[in-house]
């Protein structure tokens, strides 16, 4: 593809990499949000295990990191990403800031899913003696999952948002800066859009068919 001053294999390459770094760190913040969503959940003065230290520590980290914007995030945290990989530039680098940008976004998603659920039910599990374990596994991921599916949708969306390639991570970001921006490559800057689309497009339909599938199933 001459015209694009790339190849295609350049091109499946960075399609390959942007997969994976949005996946794995998705994968890796969801877990991470979702142990901080209902540590948060649960925590509240009205719920069933309040605790305003734990509440409010783990609400004032999330706010601080979320207010970071991803660029500066993953410069500062470049000490820690060295730490736990071994370099600071490449796609398995980029990680670790990822994890760290998408966790705390997740958290608060999969928080707003949660504290939709009727507190009714709540109560019920209570009534009939259900443990804390089995409120969380029996009733509360039930009753979200919709919604939680949703969520991690658009944090999956928003992990493509975010600006890994302005540090040599890898991916199509990467390749619309280094072939297309800096050297005012108009048609390869047209075509990562394009295909930045199709994996928006692709993951949106996914996320709505399974959360649609649950809703209905519920």
């Amino acid at each position: 593809m001459p015209e694009l001053g790339v190849s295609n294999a350049q091109l499946i390459l960075a399609a390959k990499q942007t997969a994976y770094m949005v996946f794995v760190s998705l994968a890796a913040g969801t877990v991470l949000a979702m142990i901080m969503a209902f540590a948060l959940v649960l925590t509240r003065s009205d719920s069933i295990l309040p605790n305003r230290f734990i509440y409010g520590i783990l609400n004032t980290i999330i706010n601080t990191v979320r207010s970071v914007p991803f660029i500066i995030l993953m410069v500062f945290i470049m000490p820690l990403t060295k730490m736990v990989v071994g370099t600071r530039i490449g796609t398995t680098a980029a990680l670790v800031p990822l994890v760290i940008f998408i966790a705390p976004y997740l958290t608060r998603l999969f928080e707003n899913s949660l504290l939709d659920v009727d507190r009714g039910i709540i109560e019920a599990a209570q009534a009939m003696g259900a443990s804390y374990f089995e409120i969380i596994w029996y009733f509360l991921l039930p009753e979200a999952k919709g919604s939680l599916i949703l969520s991690i949708t658009t944090g999956t969306i928003g992990l493509l948002g975010a600006m890994a390639g302005a540090i040599g991570a890898g991916g199509v970001g990467d390749l619309a800066l280094t072939y297309g921006y800096e050297r005012m490559n108009t048609p390869l800057m047209f075509l990562t859009v394009v295909i930045l689309i199709i994996f928006v497009q692709i993951i949106q339909t996914v996320g709505n068919h399974f959360a649609f599938k649950s809703r209905n199933h519920e």
